[in-house]
């Protein structure tokens, strides 16, 4: 049975070295990185920074919105830049963060104020972001929104 020691070895060896990167981040908090990256993301998109919101998102991003269309990286990036409503107040609340490991899952309300059509529009919608921690930073892989009543 002394075969099996040297595995278990390794494979200890490698879940301290697994918990200690954790650890590193987690001194970072990245339940507050992730909010911060959100307010960024939301930021950049009403500026129209596209390449802020090209940086966020994973190759294969892919989101799922309100109205239930699909969009990959580049509609998204596309989206940003051609973004062009009236905007009086965008603002994000109701945080959740959850780290499973390397990903993380982020639910957030959204909440816009605006002119549409000669009146005053407040809509109200409900994320959830996927995030992976890859090269160092958080990237979102997947996003979806609903629209609330």
């Amino acid at each position: 049975m002394t075969w099996r020691r040297p595995l278990f070895c390794v494979f200890a060896v490698g879940c301290l070295v697994t918990s200690a990167t954790a650890q590193n981040r987690s001194a970072q908090s990245d339940q507050g990185i992730l909010i911060q990256l959100e307010k960024d993301w939301d930021a950049a998109f009403l500026r129209r920074d596209a390449a802020f919101v090209e940086k966020i998102l994973a190759d294969e991003f892919m989101a799922t919105y309100s109205d239930g269309t699909t969009g990959d990286k580049a509609k998204e990036v596309t989206l940003t830049a051609e973004f062009n409503q009236k905007i009086d107040s965008s603002t994000l609340d109701d945080f959740t963060v959850r780290i499973y490991g390397d990903t993380a899952v982020v639910w957030f309300s959204r909440h816009l104020e605006g002119p549409s059509q000669g009146r005053r529009l407040k809509v109200n919608y409900r994320f959830i972001d996927v995030f992976v921690w890859r090269e160092n930073r958080w990237q979102c892989v997947a996003s979806q929104s609903a629209k609330m009543g």
